[in-house]
């Protein structure tokens, strides 16, 4: 069976902007392929409400998974709740647990729990809430729609709490061969042996180091008998 499909919406006007460089895609990228769910699409919209509804209807529909980053802190460009509450036409509301784990957490720090952070615990009706253990303000999942927040550091905290309840498939494996060719030469033949091995992903990345000239020719599949056998024949064509 075919694993999991994913996909990711960032959110952010400093993404648009070039002020952030984001991250969070490389990452969750990374951890997707680790545990055998497919990331098949990213998009990145700005602080926009309807933008963002958009964003969420369209790979939220066609997808296993949507996994969103940014918009859920204090401010009032932080909208993204908002924005998947209404994308999943579903009513929001400050939630209690959330209200207990954010007052009891400011409470600690000696700040006030005031309007702007309890904004934080405006949760959709029937959202499952993703523990922060970085910063306590919880992301939270609703159908399957995993919102987080846009800070790398809390993302990933979240992500490595999230991805266990998460059902995944066949890891994906990768393999490489550095040839001293461009593509231009190998790419008939890398094509050939593309199609022969069609249940294989196959690609092409040339490279310029020092002046010399080159292409990496990587091999990707979920079987690795498969794998190996791809780049013995690989390897017999450019070695």
């Amino acid at each position: 069976m075919a694993n999991p499909t994913a996909a990711m919406l960032v959110i952010g006007d400093e993404i648009l902007s070039g002020r952030t460089r984001d991250s969070n895609m490389h990452y969750l990228a990374n951890e997707l392929t680790r545990v055998g769910i497919t990331l098949a699409e990213v998009r990145v919209v700005p602080d926009d409400h309807e933008a963002i509804v958009a964003g969420v209807r369209a790979l939220s529909a066609a997808y296993d998974h949507l996994f969103t980053s940014g918009g859920i802190g204090p401010t009032h460009d932080d909208i993204t709740a908002d924005a998947v509450a209404n994308a999943l036409r579903v009513p929001i509301t400050h939630r209690a647990d959330a209200m207990k784990l954010l007052g009891a957490h400011y409470e600690r720090s000696g700040l006030p729990f005031n309007e702007a952070r309890q904004r934080m615990a405006r949760i959709p009706d029937g959202a499952t809430l993703i523990e922060n253990p970085v910063s306590v303000a919880p992301g939270f999942t609703v159908g399957n729609v995993h919102v987080m927040a846009g800070v790398p550091k809390i993302f990933e905290a979240m992500l490595a709490g999230l991805l266990p309840t998460l059902t995944g498939g066949a890891p994906l494996l990768s393999q490489s061969l550095r040839v001293e060719r461009g593509e231009g030469e190998i790419a008939g033949p890398f094509g050939a042996l593309a199609a022969e091995f069609s249940d294989l992903s196959m690609g092409s990345y040339p490279f310029t180091v020092n002046g010399a000239h080159g292409t990496n020719l990587v091999i990707r599949g979920t079987d690795p008998a498969r794998v190996d056998e791809a780049m013995v024949r690989l390897a017999q064509l450019f070695g």
